[in-house]
């Protein structure tokens, strides 16, 4: 491969679970982002949904839907609700009592879609929110949510292997805020991850060096925008229409960039990611 020449990416088909904003407000703070003095549009935030929503169909990907419940107006955020490799489920347990609810509504979805191998965790875990599947590594954040002992109960239920990191920036609550993975790993093939260090700990940013040399680094405009809470099929990276700088450094790489617009949904700290939760059967 020349100078010029991009490597040639692949898509890969995903099989997605979004709950739409029906109930969406910000009634209550538990991020930097959230002000409940701000007006909030819950018809716009179900457009920007349902855009999102329509964008993965178009690129070829499977969505399915859980239904919204009056009163958890956080439930739009389904990636905080579960994590799913090779059909194995580990649930929710979430640290803000506001959104305690939403974890059995979650699980009750996995049950009655076949999921056998469900399991709800002792600790505080918000999912993949703070947990990162890199298809040899389980990624996982600490430091504001999910407890460091939600790690270890993570790489028991699952069976893979897991890597802490230690988020440090309150504006980065979740490792999904600042973290992504581009590529997961294959036979021949590392993963490929973007990231903002500045949302990390010195020694979790000397981790990130080493596992990964070759990641896309984000500057802290990147990281305002929610950049970085974006998602990828291993080609095409949707992500917040206002992260261009961070776009032009994936296309550099050979990643197709999809904008989508989440300005409403960052109200409450949410973007692409957090309203995704991939399912891996």
């Amino acid at each position: 491969m020349t100078d010029t020449e991009l490597p040639v990416r692949v898509p890969t088909p995903r099989h997605y679970l979004m709950c739409p904003p029906r109930y969406f407000a910000v009634d209550y703070a538990i991020n930097p982002w959230m002000d409940p003095s701000r007006p909030v549009d819950t018809e716009l935030a179900m457009r920007q949904w349902t855009a999102l929503r329509d964008t993965y169909r178009e690129l070829g990907h499977t969505v399915d839907e859980v239904p919204p419940e009056p009163g958890l107006p956080d439930m739009v955020f389904a990636a905080n609700s579960g994590t799913v490799i090779d059909g194995q489920v580990l649930g929710a347990r979430f640290r803000a009592r506001e959104r305690a609810a939403e974890a059995e509504h979650f699980r009750r979805w996995f049950v009655e879609h076949g999921f056998r191998d469900v399991t709800m965790p002792r600790h505080i875990n918000e999912a993949e929110g703070d947990l990162a599947w890199t298809g040899r590594l389980l990624l996982a954040g600490t430091g504001f949510r999910t407890e460091p002992a939600a790690h270890a109960e993570a790489q028991e239920a699952l069976g893979v292997p897991v890597v802490s990191l230690r988020l440090v920036d309150p504006r980065y609550y979740h490792l999904d805020t600042a973290l992504f993975v581009l590529a997961e790993a294959t036979e021949t093939a590392p993963a490929q991850i973007a990231y903002y260090p500045g949302a990390f700990s010195r020694g979790s940013r000397r981790a990130l060096e080493r596992l990964f040399p070759d990641a896309v680094i984000a500057d802290a405009d990147d990281a305002a925008c929610f950049g970085l809470n974006a998602v990828s099929d291993g080609r095409h990276v949707v992500l917040p229409v206002e992260a261009t700088a961070l776009a032009d450094r994936l296309a550099e790489r050979g990643f197709e960039p999809v904008f989508v617009d989440v300005s409403e949904l960052r109200k409450a700290g949410g973007g692409p990611k957090c309203c995704t939760l991939e399912v891996r059967k």
